[in-house]
């Protein structure tokens, strides 16, 4: 699965970083292949965004997903290209996904260490080191998804979303399960 071949003759966008089991990079593979019945160890992150009132946006992942599609989600979930730093590629990845401008400085990571392994109705497999960042939305800034990415979306109180997710898991994506279970009933910007 791992490509051996130098990064440079491949687009670093279509790229993931492996991880060996001590959660340093060993590799890379081809992002859109790297996820099978087999997903190797790699790096991830997530984003919980917030609202000036407090609340959360909620995505629903669009059905052409390859994995989990139509399942509600957090913000914005992707893979740091090789090199690239981890809060800038979720900035990138904001940016993309929902329209909404971020810099790695807005960005506060409330699990660095979060890990996680699923398998989807179809066999897919995710298994992930993916930290979760948390990020207030800027004033003015309005979602502006990606239709290929985000079928709806929802500002949501955390609370409210931490009990959904609590009485009705499988409505969710597993990540999602575990961020809001380790995270618990109350989601700020500070760690």
């Amino acid at each position: 699965m791992t490509d051996a071949s130098p990064i440079a003759t491949l687009d670093p966008a279509d790229l993931v970083v492996l991880l060996d089991d001590a959660h340093r990079p060993c590799g890379t593979a081809p992002r859109l292949q790297v996820h099978d019945a087999d997903t190797p160890l790699h790096l991830a992150f997530s984003v919980h965004l917030l609202d000036a009132q407090g609340r959360t946006l909620v995505t629903r992942r669009a059905l052409g997903k390859k994995t989990w599609p139509g399942v509600w989600t957090n913000s914005c979930c992707g893979h740091p290209r090789p090199g690239e730093d981890i809060r800038v590629a979720a900035a990138r990845r904001v940016g993309e996904e929902l329209g909404i401008r971020l810099t790695a400085d807005d960005l506060t990571v409330r699990l660095p260490d979060f890990q996680y392994h699923a398998v989807d109705a179809s066999g897919v497999v995710e298994h992930e080191v993916c930290p979760v960042h948390v990020a207030l939305v800027p004033d003015g800034q309005v979602v502006r998804p990606d239709p290929a990415e985000v079928a709806e979306y929802a500002w949501v109180a955390w609370p409210d979303l931490w009990e959904a997710v609590r009485r009705t898991p499988f409505a969710f994506s597993p990540w999602l399960v575990l961020q809001a279970e380790a995270i618990g009933p109350v989601l700020s910007q500070k760690a």
